[in-house]
């Protein structure tokens, strides 16, 4: 049952399951797909003799690996849902993280943590240098020929359409003159 669902979870990143599936599941892909970044004979057998599916073990090791290849662990994320309703199980779902883009976040720096071991050297990170208020940073970019197309042909359309918003009130406000004229000479007739 786990080799089925470790090779739903690799071909469709996310399958929903019990919460007590889900976890059992977690620790049966995550040592997989820890192997699969280090793509070598022994390691697809290896794989392959959980899995016994080729081409779950192809997305692994293509795919799957090469997202993965920076983090250190925890591949998969348990998201609890609503309990089931024929028999009030927990349900879950599970996924890869790196295949979901809701929770990715875009200016995420991909770099490894280090610990700091005893008597080793620590490592310090190259701060940017701070700008004083005083210093001005002067930038004499020319445009390139299709940037100055696209923004010609963005004028031109702000200005069309500038044009047409004017000349619709105008004629609006003069079919608004006329009954309102026509209205007066109605008024006046009945008058007299």
């Amino acid at each position: 049952m786990l080799s089925n669902m470790a090779i739903s979870l690799i071909k469709h990143k996310r399958i929903t399951t019990t919460l007590a599936k889900a976890k059992a599941l977690r620790q049966y892909v995550e040592p997989l797909i820890t192997k699969s970044k280090d793509d070598t004979t022994h390691s697809r057998r290896t794989v392959f003799s959980y899995l016994q599916d080729k081409e779950a073990v192809t997305i692994l090791f293509r795919e799957i690996s090469e997202k993965v290849a920076t983090r250190p662990g925890g591949y998969t994320r348990i998201i609890k849902l609503e309990n089931r309703l024929g028999d009030n199980a927990e349900m879950a779902f599970i996924e890869l993280v790196d295949y979901n883009e809701v929770y990715k976040k875009d200016g995420e720096a991909t770099e490894r943590k280090s610990t700091r071991r005893r008597g080793g050297k620590k490592k310090t990170s190259a701060a940017a240098p701070v700008a004083d208020e005083t210093t001005e940073v002067v930038v004499d970019e020319k445009p390139t020929a299709k940037e100055e197309v696209a923004v010609e042909e963005t004028v031109a359309e702000v200005e069309e359409t500038a044009v047409e918003t004017e000349a619709a009130p105008a004629v609006d406000n003069e079919a608004e003159t006329q009954k309102e004229e026509s209205q007066e000479e109605g008024k006046e007739e009945k008058k007299d």
